[in-house]
């Protein structure tokens, strides 16, 4: 759907926001077209957006945008084309949100159940979304992973190094499970977000040269080992102490994030005395 929009009505898409809800399944079964849009009348648009009332919307902005709006092509066979093919995909993306819903409602039913549900809880940036990802990659076999290097390679993100001669390179690992390999990238952009330590890493990366993805594979492999760590000792992540021992052992880090951790130590001495 996105494809066929960018081809002939590619300002849905900043109008509709993401495709995958039902807001935007109805705004395209009401305008399949732009010149449709164009066509209704003021009273007609604010009705719709009185129906699906959404606050971040500046509504006078959005009339405007939509008067002035120039179509990507007057072609009227690529228009009807469009139109019905967007007619019938909206269809299967309804059904498909549905289902995705009772997907997501029953990983949380599962996932609440979870011994170790605290364990990856725990970790900033998890979420509701991360947080079974990450319990599923680790599983409950305590011993499937001897050491956290055994998850680092079997999840694709330790690096390989090949040798031949005196020759050496070094390039990402192909053969691994590519969701799990996602799943702990995303945690790890996502964690830099509520974590001082790991933005501070990440920061040092690209200070470092490596571009945004290599510094998240990179803040990726740090954050397995203390995934790992926790996981068998069926510990929660504390980010307090791990902060203070990356202090204790001067890390390249620790002149970056020794604000935060001041931040951190007074405001538990005001709960504490509060």
């Amino acid at each position: 759907m996105t494809s066929l929009l960018k081809g002939y009505y590619p300002q849905a898409l900043a109008w509709t926001g993401k495709l995958d809800t039902e807001w935007a399944c109805d705004f395209l079964e009401q305008w399949p077209t732009l010149q449709a849009l164009q066509h209704s009348s003021r009273r007609q648009i604010l009705g719709f957006y009185g129906r699906h009332p959404r606050p971040s919307i500046d509504l006078e902005q959005q009339l405007l945008d939509i008067q002035q709006a120039q179509p990507l092509t007057q072609d009227a066979a690529v228009l009807e084309y469009s139109a019905l093919m967007i007619t019938a995909l909206i269809p299967q993306l309804r059904a498909l949100i549905v289902s995705i819903a009772e997907f997501d409602r029953k990983i949380a039913e599962v996932f609440r159940k979870h011994p170790d549900r605290l364990i990856f809880d725990s970790f900033p940036g998890a979420g509701a979304a991360l947080a079974p990802r990450l319990t599923a990659a680790f599983g409950a076999d305590r011993d499937r992973f001897s050491a956290a290097t055994e998850i680092q390679q079997f999840s694709g993100i330790a690096p390989v190094t090949e040798k031949s001669g005196t020759k050496c390179w070094v390039h990402w690992r192909l053969a691994c499970p590519k969701f799990i390999r996602q799943t702990f990238q995303e945690f790890a952009d996502h964690s830099r977000r509520w974590c001082s330590w790991a933005k501070a890493y990440y920061q040092l990366q690209i200070q470092r040269g490596k571009s945004h993805q290599s510094a998240v594979r990179a803040l990726a492999y740090k954050w397995i080992r203390i995934l790992f760590r926790c996981w068998k000792d069926r510990t929660p992540y504390r980010d307090e102490i791990y902060s203070k021992s990356l202090l204790h052992h001067q890390s390249p880090i620790a002149r970056m994030i020794a604000p935060a951790v001041a931040q951190t130590e007074k405001r538990v001495r005001v709960a504490a005395t509060s």
